[in-house]
């Protein structure tokens, strides 16, 4: 019961903060109704229950086969095996991932059809697969990381002069959702069990970071090379909000349950699968173990179901709704208010930022202190938060404004940060877009771009992952250059 009890408690700070600003918002700003207030609470028990079980799942079935399967393709010592394997696995746990399905669902939502949902799944998860591959052969081969971050960052810079507003932003928001409470997880295991069999202790540490930055960017790349090859032209649709919801409160639950069950069990059971058939040849482990592992991808599966049936049901609906309400005001600074507000708690509860500020502590030995991380953090994303909802009140400010001097001034970093730092920072774009960012607050955006005039729900409503998962890059390499310059003046090697 602790691993439950752990989880569930982590879960509910995470989400409890959005709660308690939508019941907020409910009785001062915008007044929603019963029924949509009640699904929202009903959306948001569901979403918590949901995430604790998933979690749970996730350390008992998907990090151990992570682990294994990383140590198990190094042992064999051969190249083609690694490469094939990286293909494989990242793009089974790609398209398992509940963040890329819900930002899926909105894409298809939004653009009525046009961008299919699982076309986008498909073509984000074969993005990852070829870049988890290119991250396993560099910690073979020890290529610096900041070379490999250079020259993808250098292709997705050259596509995108040649990529639809539309195409840009859903595929920097891809980036951000595939990069989410199943893929780091197992991606970061997978890492793990390749460098930690390397005999050079700090090549080792330093190995264990970088992999999920490298494989954020497939999903980038992934979606630009499919509007060139789709030929798509700039695409337009829109957004029902649903200020008038009708019908019962199960209603929407009854609906998404069975759909969602049926697609996460085409989602996992491919994972599940490849386990079972590596486990008497290459795996061999205890019995014990294997029905732990069971458990465990039993557990992932229905917190996933749970999950995703909560977020679209109630959770997500009421993001929309009080986004639209906001931008209606007629003082619009309330919307930058709320964005920043929304930022800040997202990244205060978030369950991964805790992990990484007590790593990065541990790995400093506490000259970097957690709570300053924490604290650069929520302020980061808040501020890009709130950069986005000025995105979307201001038509002449587009996407690339904020991106463009964001990246660029992240890859010069890289070659004056610590190295360590740097594969922290790639990764924790992933981390700083977690569950709370990839539902509400990028349903929040989209509402807000629905109500003003001017906006465009698909170029202004998506970008918002995009801009939370930037901001880690530049604070905590920034964080690595104070550590250095500390290190350096009290004589630490």
């Amino acid at each position: 019961m602790e691993p439950f009890y752990t989880k569930f408690k982590e879960v509910l700070t995470s989400v409890l903060p959005i709660i308690v600003i939508v019941i907020l918002l409910n009785f001062t700003l915008t007044p929603m109704g019963n029924l949509i207030l009640f699904r929202f609470l009903l959306g948001s028990l569901v979403v918590i229950l949901g995430l604790t079980i998933f979690l749970v799942g996730v350390d008992l079935g998907i990090n151990p086969i992570g682990n294994e399967m990383g140590s198990a393709m190094t042992k064999r010592n051969k190249v083609w095996l690694v490469v094939t394997a990286g293909l494989i696995l990242g793009f089974l746990v790609s398209i398992a991932e509940p963040d890329l399905h819900i930002l899926a669902a909105q894409i298809d939502l939004v653009s009525d059809g046009v961008v299919n949902k699982q076309g986008v799944i498909l073509v984000v998860s074969v993005g990852i697969a070829i870049m988890l591959a290119l991250g396993f052969l560099r910690i073979l081969y020890n290529i610096p990381l900041y070379i490999i971050l250079t020259i993808l960052y250098g292709v997705v810079l050259l596509l995108s002069f040649f990529t639809t507003k539309e195409y840009l932003a859903i595929s920097f928001d891809a980036s951000g959702a595939t990069t989410g409470a199943l893929t780091v997880p197992f991606i970061l295991a997978l890492a793990s069990g390749i460098s930690n069999l390397k005999r050079d202790s700090k090549a080792s540490e330093k190995d264990s970071f970088g992999l999920v930055g490298i494989a954020s960017t497939g999903a980038i790349i992934a979606v630009m090379v499919m509007s060139l090859l789709s030929g798509a032209q700039h695409i337009s649709g829109g957004l029902d909000v649903g200020l008038m919801a009708s019908g019962t409160i199960l209603e929407p639950f009854l609906y998404q349950f069975p759909i969602v069950a049926g697609e996460i069990l085409v989602a996992l059971g491919p994972i599940a699968f490849v386990f079972f058939v590596f486990q008497p040849g290459a795996f061999k482990l205890p019995g014990r173990m294997v029905r732990r592992i069971i458990f465990g991808l039993m557990f992932t599966y229905v917190g996933l179901v749970l999950f995703l049936t909560g977020v679209h049901s109630g959770f997500m609906t009421v993001g929309s709704n009080v986004g639209y309400m906001l931008a209606s005001l007629d003082n619009q600074a309330y919307l930058v208010i709320v964005g920043f507000i929304l930022g800040v708690v997202s990244i205060l509860a978030e369950p991964a930022v805790s992990v990484l500020t007590h790593q990065i502590e541990d790995v400093t030995k506490g000259y970097v202190p957690r709570v300053l991380v924490m604290s650069t953090l929520a302020i980061g994303v808040g501020i890009a938060v709130a950069l986005s909802t000025l995105r979307i009140m201001i038509p002449e400010l587009q996407l690339w404004h904020y991106l463009l001097p964001g990246y660029l001034i992240a890859i010069m970093l890289m070659y004056i940060t610590p190295k360590l730092f740097v594969g922290i920072a790639f990764d924790s774009g992933g981390v700083a877009s977690g569950p709370m960012t990839a539902t509400f607050i990028l349903a929040f955006a989209q509402g807000a771009a629905e109500a003003i005039e001017g906006a465009d729900v698909l170029v202004d409503g998506f970008g918002l992952i995009a801009m939370v998962a930037m901001t880690p890059l530049i604070a905590l390499q920034l964080l690595g250059l104070v550590f250095k310059i500390k290190s350096k003046k009290e004589g630490v090697e």
